[in-house]
């Protein structure tokens, strides 16, 4: 739906805003401790939840005795967008009606500016629509425009919109201005750790995340009571960048469990199917995904995951479905991506290049919207197209977000060219854990092996190609075959370099 607002676009932040200074970052526990913490906390909300519900139970009148009303879709927007909670598209559609009617009579309310362009940010990111980016853009600086200073929910908006463009350092200073507004405000937090993992900076999130679960549940300045859902999803995907797959299994099934609306919970059970798959359990990874759309039909993310679970099981047929079902309502270049090589692996090129022209579309378009989609470009280009153009690309995204995923693509581009030599520091700095590739990920350790076989570094090429296929034994239609390929080749080792590289 078009707005119906004129969104003041010429509107810029006031000097104060635009430079908000960061929170500076207290000293926190050593991560094991800040994960205890944050387990008895999860835990004693659980209980003193169960004791409010018991309490309320009991004074209510035996003929009452029923859960209260669920809240309309206004209502459940309200709460999903001030919380950075997904929410379902009808649910948006009316929240954003809502708060344009209420802007063309009070256009001096800066709040619901603010919680207007949020609006649109998820929309955009709920439909793959870069049009609505803009929108948010113009009503968040309009909110600023009125308030320059101390307004934590522009600010917040502002580093969620930066989120959904990939612009993680943008997002990195509207986060922290955010938290430098309300340190005790829950709600500040969850888009500042997107912002710290999409930079690198694993141990920011970590830091983040401690001061997050640190705050009292409610009161004060801290917005409310903290979403456990939302809490422990950040957790889990912090404690995925360390590698403990266990603990963000954990965290991240909880979180499902504790979400608040069916959107939510979606949510939750598309980031436990990407964990699943992540370690090669490919049918648990469908489960979730399954799960995923019964509590939401809407939720395209997890049909995109049904047709990668469904390749690696062998369904073929059933995937293509899948996928073109997804990008028929979410069309993101990485599902056109995935699309057009499950094709290529099935022997179909002409409807790979088909989805490879969809992937170029989708990124103009996106770019048009001030989207950064350079890394899945840059991907593309590496195995598809032109390998050079790649490389210029990933230099540029590592300066500006320097990943753990931006360094295996641009090390796997630069194999591509041939700069063997130079490909390895990145790959490894991919796949070392004391680096900060703490992330267990099969086309990481491929990616290794293969630049390591072409340096004649054998064992370790060996020892990588082999990770790769014990970590998900189907991550990738096209490449699996070759990594099976390169082991036949490489053959057993002999006794000697055996003990070299182990």
């Amino acid at each position: 739906m078009e707005s119906g607002v004129e969104c003041g676009t010429e509107a810029k932040p006031a000097s104060g805003a635009e430079s908000a200074p960061g929170a500076a970052a207290p000293a926190v526990a050593a991560p094991a401790a800040g994960r205890e913490v944050f387990l008895r906390r999860a835990l004693a909300g659980v209980v003193v939840g169960c004791f409010v519900l018991g309490g309320v139970l009991v004074a209510m009148p035996d003929g009452d005795r029923r859960p209260p009303p669920s809240p309309g879709p206004l209502a459940r927007a309200v709460t999903a967008v001030g919380s950075g909670a997904p929410a379902s598209l009808p649910d948006l559609v009316a929240l954003i009606g809502d708060r344009e009617a209420h802007l063309r009579a009070h256009p001096g309310d800066v709040r619901t500016w603010a919680e207007l362009g949020t609006a649109y940010v998820e929309r955009g990111e709920r439909t793959a629509e870069p049009r609505y980016y803009p929108k948010a853009d113009a009503a968040l600086r309009t909110s600023l425009a009125g308030r320059p200073k101390g307004n934590t929910e522009a600010f917040r908006g502002m580093a969620v919109l930066a989120n959904a463009r990939h612009d993680f350092r943008a997002a990195r200073k509207w986060g922290e201005a955010a938290v430098a507004a309300s340190p005790r405000r829950w709600t500040a937090y969850p888009a500042l750790i997107d912002a710290y993992r999409g930079l690198g900076d694993y141990k920011a999130a970590r830091k983040a995340l401690a001061r997050l679960v640190e705050l009292p549940s409610g009161g004060g300045e801290s917005g409310g009571p903290a979403s456990g859902a939302q809490v422990l999803g950040r957790a889990g995907l912090v404690y995925r960048d360390r590698g403990w797959r266990e603990d963000s299994a954990a965290a991240l099934s909880d979180a499902a469990a504790l979400a608040s609306a069916p959107a939510e919970r979606a949510d939750c059970l598309v980031r436990v199917g990407e964990l699943a798959w992540e370690r090669g359990d490919a049918a648990e990874s469908l489960r979730s995904y399954e799960a995923a759309l019964r509590a939401d039909p809407g939720e395209h993310a997890a049909q995109a995951g049904q047709g990668r679970a469904l390749a690696a099981l062998g369904r073929d047929s059933e995937a293509l479905r899948a996928y073109q079902s997804a990008l028929a309502r979410q069309p993101l270049p990485r599902y056109a991506l995935e699309l057009g090589e499950l094709y290529e692996s099935l022997g179909l090129g002409g409807a790979a290049r088909a989805q490879y022209d969809v992937l170029r579309a989708r990124v103009r378009e996106g770019g048009a919207g001030g989207v950064n989609d350079e890394l899945v470009l840059g991907l593309f280009e590496a195995d598809h197209g032109d390998a050079g153009s790649a490389v210029r690309r990933l230099r540029a995204e590592w300066a500006r977000h320097p990943s753990v995923a931006v360094a295996d693509a641009l090390g796997w581009a630069l194999h591509r060219t041939g700069k063997d030599k130079e490909a390895i520091g990145f790959a490894t700095r991919a796949t070392d854990r004391v680096r900060g590739g703490g992330v267990r990920f099969a086309p990481y350790s491929y990616h290794r092996g293969v630049i390591e076989r072409s340096l004649r570094d054998f064992g370790s090429a060996r020892r990588h190609l082999g990770e790769a296929l014990r970590i998900n034994p189907r991550f990738s239609p096209l490449l699996v075959p070759s990594a099976e390929k390169a082991l036949e080749e490489l053959g057993e080792p002999e006794v000697e370099g055996e003990r070299a590289w182990r």
